[in-house]
């Protein structure tokens, strides 16, 4: 066994336009000041972290790596999670995602797509440049409009679905592991791979791929009622990174776990800070410490009710105290052999 590592920030929900999160020099900053470890970086804001620069360029990584180790930070892994999304579009969303692109691709779906695959491509060589052994992101969607049995569904147009998902991530897989990284999707609904059932047909598709992997949220799972933590055990294996997000799931008679098309803070199942929802952390910590993973665990932070800052401050403390320090002898060495004296 060994001990998690931690605690981390997914800095996406805190990136803005004023000090201290406009600069990663900032951001690295306040995160310390709150007692983190880690950064897991979204590769999206250019003036936080070049992704290309970072993928030909090893001083710069290594300016990057100095400026946070000054702070007493590491990276725990990159995040293409809107690229992701974007290497696998439904045509039903082509509007909908279209922002989350250059505007140079915009409005043209295969160009878009190429944009995305090489964003990706560029992810697995940068977080090599950065010694890193892990990648967080999404898996897109080709066959979410369906998730519901109702028109019936079509057993063929699935099969192409998962099909053509499989050859999109195909490369992009084998780039990453040409570069000696995992890719992780997390599991999400939304995206084709949004629970065991979807990364288990996928994962069929690419051949079980090595370097096809998980990044465990439980919150996500929790709000489509799956039993989060005998996902671990199923699947502890491909868990290579992990958002510690705290969820809670209330059911009403207006609504349920598909939401009412209601905003977050009306809808039966919805994310809380860090210890404010529903989750069991202490026995997912357990599991994930029982079965070996030695990754990051990384607070994402998203809530209706709480202060951003106030969430994040909290959710450093929460981490620390869940992390279990891995004993280096069995309890009972004391009993084990030796010579009985009255």
């Amino acid at each position: 066994m060994k001990t998690i590592k931690g605690p981390g920030i997914f800095l996406a929900q805190f990136i803005g336009g004023q000090p201290p999160f406009n600069s990663l020099e900032g951001l690295a900053d306040w995160a310390a000041g709150l007692g983190y470890k880690a950064l897991q970086i979204p590769c999206n804001h250019k003036a936080i972290f070049d992704l290309e620069r970072a993928a030909s360029s090893q001083a710069y990584c290594d300016e990057v790596r100095g400026i946070l180790a000054e702070r007493g930070l590491s990276i725990s892994e990159l995040s293409t999670h809107l690229e992701g999304q974007l290497v696998a579009v439904h045509p039903a969303y082509d509007d909908a995602f279209d922002g989350f692109a250059p505007p140079e691709v915009r409005g043209n779906p295969q160009a878009r797509q190429r944009w995305a695959t090489q964003m990706l491509m560029l992810a697995a060589k940068a977080s090599q440049n950065l010694g890193l052994s892990a990648h967080a992101t999404f898996s897109g969607a080709l066959a979410w409009p369906y998730f519901y049995p109702w028109p019936p569904h079509n057993a063929a147009l699935l099969d192409e679905a998962f099909q053509t998902l499989a050859r999109l991530w195909r490369p992009i897989l084998d780039a990453f592991d040409e570069h000696g990284v995992d890719l992780c999707y997390e599991i999400h609904p939304g995206e084709d791979l949004h629970d065991g059932a979807t990364f288990e047909r996928f994962l069929a598709l690419v051949d079980n791929h090595p370097r096809c992997n998980i990044l465990y949220d439980p919150s996500h799972l929790h709000l489509q009622q799956m039993d989060y933590l005998a996902f671990i055990d199923i699947y502890h294996s491909r868990i290579k990174a992990f958002h510690v997000k705290d969820a809670e799931f209330r059911g009403n008679g207006r609504s349920g776990v598909y939401g009412g098309y209601q905003p977050w803070i009306d809808r039966a199942g919805r994310f809380r800070s860090l210890g404010d929802g529903q989750i069991d952390f202490k026995t997912i910590f357990s599991k994930l410490t029982q079965y070996g993973y030695d990754g990051w665990a990384v607070l994402e932070w998203e809530c209706c009710l709480k202060d951003a800052e106030i969430g994040a401050r909290e959710g450093s403390e929460f981490i620390r105290r869940h992390i279990i320090p891995v004993s280096g002898r069995s309890f009972d060495d004391f009993a084990a052999g030796g010579e009985v004296r009255s």
